[in-house]
């Protein structure tokens, strides 16, 4: 019965907690039982587990499992970070590395392991540490297929960042998206042969999502995993290769959207000031603080000035945000298209049950079909 403690393996609920980096003070302001229940003294009934399962970000099945499944440590996904940084990440930016790993997963296990993508990028392209941005970037927009020409005809930023997704999706990665609740930190990516994932913060501006886009398709490219971070003071602490290419990666992300030969033509001896910024910004639906940084590394500004300038933009932004909207409208958009449609043809194929859609959906049971009358409506 639904209020009768199950039979979980109480390692499990430890290791889990602690996967989830939740001291046991921090687990039992809403768990009130949990050590209880890693001391095998007591169990959650069925509601208690899967409201411990969603609060993990661990299918309920794990908790009935011989040991803890092998998963590997953050340390060794993020080798470009130094240690005491990943050490110090924040709660919530570690669940959501939890749930990107989670979601990764998905992918592998609906498709048999095989990207529905005819081509994969990060199989396809590689670069050494060494490579020129202008010829790294060139090669890629060369292989996305998105010409200059294309990209201004785009009217906005969420515009662009909706075509950008598309034609990752379309080599091979997957973009999802979450409220990070955390504002230095930008986006993330998962490195997997298969199944390369990038993961941006949705709280941001849409121009800086699709920075990060970038930004992490650089890192899938070098084959490591990434983490984009608004102030890079943490690059200093590299060393080697591992700062190099944090390096690159901003470069890359920088040059890739407006390329060198690009913007001197924007320039074209006009005053290098905020206005001309606002105004390449709003064509190329690039980031106004992107394109300030380029013409201070032109010296075309002062480092004063470009500060300034990216502190009041910031503090626009922050005056413009608004409340959440529609929760299964923001649900198709976190998890894209082309990943609930993957979890909803297992379904209709009879290969999976609802509890598993569910799971796949990151949703409850009793909201699946709601969730998939949003999808269909979305698609008409």
């Amino acid at each position: 019965m639904a209020n009768e403690g199950l039979p979980i393996n109480p390692e499990i609920v430890t290791w889990a907690r602690k996967r989830a980096g939740l001291s046991l003070d921090d687990a039992r302001t809403k768990f009130r039982r949990i050590q209880e229940w890693e001391e095998g003294t007591s169990s959650p009934t069925y509601p208690q587990l899967e409201l411990l399962s969603d609060a993990l970000k661990i299918p309920v099945a794990v908790f009935f499992f011989p040991d803890p499944p092998p998963v590997p440590r953050i340390e060794e996904t993020f080798r470009t970070l130094p240690e005491a940084d990943v050490e110090q990440l924040p709660k919530t930016i570690r669940m959501l590395l939890r749930k990107a790993k989670a979601l990764q997963l998905n992918l592998i296990e609906m498709t048999s392991g095989q990207n529905p993508a005819k081509r994969i990028i990060t199989n396809d392209l590689s670069f050494a540490p060494e490579v020129s941005i202008a010829d790294m970037a060139r090669s890629v927009r060369d292989y996305l297929g998105v010409s200059i020409q294309e990209q201004v005809t785009w009217p906005d930023a969420d515009t662009a960042l909706k075509k950008w997704r598309d034609v990752f999706t379309g080599v091979g990665v997957f973009v999802f998206k979450d409220a990070f609740k955390d504002e230095d930190f930008s986006g993330f990516c998962l490195y997997e042969d298969n199944f390369p994932i990038i993961y941006v913060n949705n709280s941001t501006a849409k121009t800086r999502q699709i920075f990060s886009l970038f930004h992490e398709l650089a890192h899938l490219l070098f084959h490591t995993s990434g983490i984009d971070k608004f102030n890079d003071s943490y690059v200093d602490n590299l060393s080697g290769d591992a700062q190099r290419i944090e390096i690159l990666c901003n470069k890359f992300a920088a040059v890739a959207l407006l390329p060198e030969e690009a913007l001197s033509a924007e320039l074209n001896s006009q005053r290098a000031d905020r206005a001309l910024a606002e105004r390449i910004s709003a064509k190329y639906n690039v980031s106004r603080e992107t394109i300030y940084r380029r013409f201070l590394d032109r010296n075309l500004i002062q480092q004063a000035e470009y500060l300034d300038a990216a502190r009041v933009w910031l503090a626009q932004r922050r005056r413009g945000e608004g409340d959440g909207g529609n929760s299964y409208w923001t649900k198709l958009s976190y998890l894209g298209r082309e990943y609930i449609s993957l979890a909803l043809r297992e379904y209709h194929q009879n290969r999976i049950d609802e509890t598993k859609l569910a799971e796949y959906l990151l949703a409850k049971p009793k909201h699946v079909a709601v969730l998939e009358e949003y999808y269909l409506r979305a698609g008409a």
